[in-house]
């Protein structure tokens, strides 16, 4: 395990993965991993239109590394509980970052705090600076596949 922080393998259920999705724009790709969250609860329609904000004031920002978007916006703009949702686009997507676009793979990140919103980036950034994985996301068929990566991971 990595520390006693948090543990992405809790936060993830099929509920909040989807593959090869259509989406024309970065906007479009925010909302349907946002949708994700709305659907389990973890947070309102406001926090996605927050996200698309915040994706909109600070272009490529949410671009964390290659091929990788982490779109995300203050916990106060309606998150209920932490999550994840995890998607991955059938054509990559330019988000406005010169150095790690194009796009093809959104994790969408909720958090109630700071200190949350964080340790939740960090242990994400650990799991995605491992070998080759946004091709090993972006290669599944199944949300099984996506879960048995996390869980190798998680191990």
């Amino acid at each position: 395990m990595h520390g006693d922080g948090i543990v992405i393998l809790e936060l993830v259920s099929e509920m909040v993965i989807q593959l090869n999705v259509k989406a024309e724009s970065g906007e479009e790709a925010i909302r349907k991993a946002g949708q994700l969250l709305v659907n389990a609860g973890k947070v309102n329609e406001s926090y996605v239109d927050a996200m698309v904000e915040m994706s909109k004031s600070i272009k490529g920002y949410i671009v964390l590394a290659p091929g990788i978007a982490m779109p995300h916006a203050r916990p106060e703009c309606g998150v209920n509980s932490i999550g994840i949702s995890i998607l991955t686009l059938e054509k990559p997507i330019g988000f406005g970052n010169v150095a790690n676009d194009p796009v093809k793979l959104v994790i969408a990140l909720a958090a109630k705090d700071n200190k949350t919103h964080i340790e939740l980036l960090q242990e994400l950034s650990a799991m995605l600076d491992s070998d080759n994985i946004v091709k090993k996301f972006t290669d599944c068929t199944s949300k099984e596949e996506v879960m048995s990566i996390i869980k190798k991971f998680s191990m």
